[in-house]
């Protein structure tokens, strides 16, 4: 891409309706109505008229509006007040402001760590088993 396409911002008023996915390059600020899937690779910025039914896929999404999907971002999510959300997100960072509407689960991973254990449930499981042999010794000793 060249820098003068990757700073184009597009527009899409709330009087739009889109029954279907939309696909896009650098930077959509979308406040109509959306029955599908968006996937991109740049930034999505959902107006407080904004609609969507369906999952998002973008690098960086911020939402004003009402989404009834699931929120997938590999850069940030922005999800401003007096926004809804109904569905999960993930993304390396997150931001929420207050009086917003979220029922869902987050996963937010800046560093993109994959989960382990915790050290703690193996000292933990270790020492129960210190413990349940050193009793015995112990009352063995003491009769």
């Amino acid at each position: 891409m060249t820098p003068s396409q990757n700073s184009a911002k597009n527009t899409l008023s709330n009087d739009v309706e889109i029954k279907g996915n939309l696909k896009f390059s650098g930077e959509l600020v979308f406040d109509g109505k959306l029955d599908g899937e968006i996937h991109t690779d740049g930034t999505l910025q959902l107006g407080e008229s904004a609609v969507i039914s369906g999952n998002i896929h973008a690098q960086t999404v911020v939402v004003r509006g009402k989404v009834n999907g699931n929120i997938a971002a590999k850069e940030k999510i922005e999800i401003k007040s007096k926004a809804e959300l109904f569905g999960d997100i993930k993304s390396a960072k997150l931001v929420i402001e207050e009086g917003v509407t979220f029922v869902g689960k987050t996963e937010v991973n800046p560093n993109k760590v994959a989960p382990t254990p915790p050290p703690r449930s193996a000292e933990t499981a270790k020492s129960s088993e210190k413990e349940k042999t050193a009793e015995p010794a112990g009352k063995a000793g003491g009769k």
